[in-house]
């Protein structure tokens, strides 16, 4: 055999087995996805299959809640026994909160739900409270702050220094008033205030009728102020003092659930990630001016963050000095 012949036999051969360990690799790789997702989804469905109690966690800025409230309704199909909300949270959009409230009403019309209030549950946190069936708090945390604001820095005064001048056809009045560039009308102030008045009384009136409120009982704690835990049961914003134990003691009281039963986390995809452009060179100007802690929420949000600070908000945060 010659040897162009026996390097013909050789690479053929070679050749047939980088092929046999090709389909080997690739039946690998099949494998392993497999694995994987059997791993992961096998968990979610085991989690959903077994008896337990389903604990799931509203912390730092409340914005868009849609991966929640999906989360929710799987949590309402599943084999959940009850429902353990924590809570540590400033607040956040007004209408966060709002989604927020009405998937936990409807959460609770499926399961028994108990909100622990861990450190911090104000504004739109505690409207997420209030939507469970039962709220305990730690002595020490911080729970109120019932209002809705809205905030816009007016740079007017500045823009005069500079000699800039904002010129703009708007067609009317009110068109994108107040914008921040001019002094604010007061027929622009009213009609903004008619806005954040409008929410703040529907906010009242959740709070009136989940906490069965006379009106002058719900005037007492709907100033804005926040309370500590104990204050809180004292003017029945919450239900209990405690933690953890005392809400699986209360919904194996009230709602005959084995309180023994394995505790699971719940959670969403939920992340940071969209805060846009203005926010950013917003953060840039509070660097610039000193208040680093403001610049710091807009660029990086409170934890969980997915919102941001456009539009109505029902957030407390203590008042920020340079």
């Amino acid at each position: 055999m010659s040897l162009e012949a026996d390097l013909l036999v050789d690479r053929r051969r070679l050749r047939r087995r980088l092929s046999f360990w090709r389909v080997v690799a690739f039946f690998a790789v099949l494998l392993a996805i497999g694995a994987g997702a059997y791993v992961a989804l096998g968990k979610d469905v085991l989690k959903a299959q077994t008896s337990h109690i389903a604990r799931i966690k509203i912390e730092g800025f409340i914005g868009d809640q849609k991966d929640n409230l999906k989360l929710f309704d799987d949590i309402a199909a599943s084999n959940a026994a009850a429902v353990l909300v924590t809570i540590d949270s400033p607040g956040g959009a007004t209408s966060g909160g709002e989604a927020l409230y009405n998937g936990l009403r409807k959460l609770s019309e499926k399961k028994p739900t108990v909100a622990v209030v861990d450190g911090l549950g104000a504004s739109a946190a505690y409207m997420a409270a209030i939507a469970t069936d039962h709220i305990v708090a730690r002595r020490t945390a911080l729970v109120g702050s019932i209002g809705v604001l809205i905030q816009f820095p007016n740079v007017a005064g500045l823009m005069n220094t500079l000699g800039v001048k904002l010129e703009e056809v708007k067609s009317s009045p009110l068109k994108a008033a107040p914008n921040g560039f001019e002094p604010s009308s007061p027929e622009a102030l009213a009609a903004l205030g008619s806005v954040v008045n409008d929410t703040y009384g529907w906010f009242k009136g959740l709070v009136k009728e989940r906490r069965g409120y006379d009106d002058a009982a719900l005037a007492t704690v709907s100033d804005g102020r926040i309370f500590t835990g104990q204050q809180a049961l004292d003017l029945k914003l919450i239900d209990a003092v405690g933690g953890e134990t005392e809400a699986l003691d209360w919904l194996a009281q009230e709602k005959k659930i084995d309180k023994t039963l394995p505790v699971k986390d719940w959670s969403s995809d939920e992340g940071l990630g969209n805060l846009g452009l203005t926010h950013m060179a917003a953060a840039m100007v509070l660097d610039a001016v000193g208040a680093k802690e403001l610049a710091g929420i807009l660029r990086h949000g409170y934890p969980g963050a997915t919102g941001a600070l456009d539009g109505l908000v029902s957030v407390w945060h203590p008042q920020i000095e340079n």
